[in-house]
């Protein structure tokens, strides 16, 4: 993995830019290599650089960010995406989770905060600050169910995939933006058996992606 972490930004107010960028460029290992004002000039810098990490606002002229972050998932980018917005609005939220984005961060985020959800997201977690994470786990995209209570109270889940409970459960926390280390720490299971049951349920679900994985979940009523 790279030493550094090169980032995007984009937002319509320059002076935003501008102080996200400060506070960034204090850390030594993080590096804005572009910015842009509009979702559609995300896109295209995003297929030129290809950078690890885009930081986008959600509303801007032309396109907003969650319509970007949802074509550039469609468009199989590696570039991770984490979105900022002054509304912690239950709609936002979910409908970033669902445009592919790996964060979502209130504006008004301390610094601390901002670089501790950098730092996650480019391990292949997602971080949802505050009270953010409590709408996704209370909601996980889907009525208010958690994969378990949906296991156990659908009678007409024939759990096609012949998953475990243990796979079931690692599903169920993956969907909720959690690693594997922190997976493991929860079930008290090693890093290495989260690892194995993550590969295992999503080579019987036929997916190769957090996108597709959560899709064929609420598809098949485990979420």
């Amino acid at each position: 993995m790279s030493s550094t972490i090169s980032i995007v930004l984009a937002d319509d107010h320059s002076l935003v830019r501008d102080g996200i960028r400060s506070l960034l460029e204090e850390e030594k290992d993080l590096v804005v290599v572009a910015e842009v004002s509009n979702g559609k000039e995300a896109i295209e810098i995003v297929e030129e650089k290809n950078p690890d990490l885009l930081i986008i606002d959600i509303r801007m002229p032309i396109m907003n960010g969650i319509d970007a972050v949802e074509i550039l998932n469609k468009q199989g980018t590696t570039t991770k995406a984490i979105i900022l917005s002054m509304h912690d609005s239950e709609e936002y939220i979910l409908k970033s989770v669902k445009a592919g984005a790996n964060g979502y961060l209130l504006k008004d985020t301390g610094k601390v905060e901002f670089i501790k959800a950098i730092r996650t997201v480019q391990q292949g977690g997602k971080y949802f600050s505050g009270d953010i994470s409590n709408v996704l786990v209370n909601n996980l995209l889907n009525g208010n169910k958690t994969v378990s209570e949906t296991v156990k109270t659908s009678k007409n889940n024939s759990n096609p995939f012949d998953l475990t409970s243990k796979e079931l459960q690692v599903l169920e926390l993956v969907l909720t933006g959690l690693t594997n280390k922190q997976i493991s720490e929860k079930l008290q299971n090693s890093k290495r058996t989260v690892e194995t049951h993550r590969f295992n349920l999503m080579r019987k679900m036929e997916v190769k992606n957090l996108i597709d994985l959560s899709k064929k979940a609420q598809q098949y009523n485990l979420v």
